[in-house]
C-alpha cells in the first residue's frame, strides 16, 4: 500500500477518492467504523479509498514537553490501514504551515486541488484548520459548494463508555490490558528494534530481547505476559519487564521481553512485543537471589494465562 504526503500533489488513480480523514492514532474499533464507512462508500462508487493521518500528532506540535502517547507508529498504521482495505496512507505532516492554514484553505487547495478527494468522511467530532474551526458542518456546507461531498460518523460507544483513543491510554496506564486490547480490537503492540542491554537478565538465566519505548505512551510499569512477532512470522510466547527495573542501578527504561523455550540471536531486527496480561507492578528486590524466584513465578503465570 502506498504512503502519501500531503505536501504533494495526488494524481494518476489515487485521483478522485474517497478519503477517510483524522488521527487515527490506534486505530481502535470507533476509528475503524470512520475508515469502514469510507471504505464501503469507495467501493459502491467505484474510487480508491485513502486513510489519511497525521505526524506529528497535534497535540506534540502544540504541546513539545507532553510525556509521549502515541499507541501506533506510522509503520504500524500504515499496515493496519492496508489490511482494511485502503488503497493508500496519507500522512499529514502536522507543522507550523498547517497549523496556520485556513479550515477553507485546507478543503479547497489541500483536499480539492491537491489530493482532488470527491469525498471526506471524518467522525463527528474532528475538526481541522487554523484554531480548530473546521468541523463536519463547514465541510458539508463550504466543501459542497467547491463540489467535495462529506459524510461523518457518530461516536462509538460499548456499554461502559464512548470508545476513544484517551480511554485505551487510561487503561493502559491503569495496567488493564484486556479493556485496551479489547477496544484496540487487538493487542497493544510495541514495534522495535533489539537492542543491547546490560546482560542483567543472561546472568540470571532469563535472556530479553531489549527495546527502546521511544514515542510509545509508557503503560504502567510492571510485568506483563506478552507474545513477541519475529520478522520472519514466528510468534514467541514470554514475559517481560516494562520498565526502570529498580532492582538494577543506575535505572534505565527499557521494554524487556523473555521469550520461552528460545535462545536465538536477536540484536539488530525489528520485533513486535504484543502485551496481553499485566502481571503485577515492578518492585525492588534485596537480592538477585529472590528476584530469581519472582522471575520464575511471573514466566509460570504468563504461560497459564497465555495457554
Amino acid at each position: 500500500m502506498q504512503r502519501l504526503s500531503d505536501k504533494e500533489r495526488i494524481d494518476g488513480e489515487l485521483r478522485g477518492a474517497i478519503i477517510a480523514l483524522g488521527n487515527f492514532d490506534g486505530f481502535h474499533f470507533g476509528h475503524q467504523t470512520v475508515a469502514g464507512k469510507a471504505l464501503s462508500w469507495a467501493h459502491q462508487e467505484g474510487r480508491p479509498a485513502i486513510i489519511a493521518t497525521f505526524d506529528p500528532h497535534p497535540v506534540r506540535f502544540f504541546k513539545p514537553d507532553v510525556p509521549p502517547f502515541r499507541l501506533t507508529t506510522l509503520d504500524q498504521r500504515q499496515r493496519l490501514f492496508g489490511d482494511a482495505g485502503a488503497s493508500a496512507m496519507l500522512v499529514f505532516e502536522f507543522d507550523a504551515e498547517l497549523a496556520t492554514t485556513s479550515a477553507e484553505d485546507f478543503i479547497t487547495r489541500l483536499l480539492i486541488d491537491r489530493f482532488g478527494a470527491k469525498g471526506v468522511v471524518t467522525g463527528a467530532d474532528f475538526t481541522f484548520g487554523k484554531g480548530a474551526k473546521g468541523d463536519i458542518d463547514l465541510l458539508q456546507n463550504f466543501g459542497a459548494d467547491a463540489g467535495l461531498s462529506a459524510e461523518s460518523v457518530g461516536a462509538i460507544a460499548d456499554s461502559d463508555n464512548i470508545i476513544s483513543s484517551s480511554r485505551i491510554r487510561d487503561a493502559l496506564k491503569d495496567g488493564r490490558c484486556e479493556e485496551a486490547n479489547r477496544l484496540l480490537t487487538r493487542p497493544f503492540t510495541i514495534q522495535g528494534e533489539v537492542i543491547h542491554g546490560d546482560k542483567n537478565g543472561r546472568k540470571l538465566g532469563y535472556p530479553t530481547a531489549n527495546i527502546d519505548m521511544g514515542d510509545y505512551l509508557r503503560p504502567k510499569y510492571g510485568i506483563y505476559a506478552v507474545k513477541g512477532r519475529l520478522s520472519d512470522g514466528r510468534v514467541l510466547h514470554g514475559a517481560a519487564n516494562l520498565g526502570i527495573r529498580p532492582t538494577f542501578d543506575p535505572p534505565k527504561e527499557l521494554l524487556e521481553p523473555y521469550f520461552f523455550d528460545f535462545a536465538e540471536d536477536l540484536y539488530g531486527q525489528m520485533i513486535e512485543v504484543e502485551l496481553h496480561h499485566f502481571l503485577r507492578g515492578e518492585q525492588k528486590f534485596d537480592d538477585f537471589d529472590a528476584l530469581k524466584v519472582q522471575m520464575e513465578r511471573d514466566c509460570e503465570k504468563a504461560k497459564d494465562l497465555l495457554g
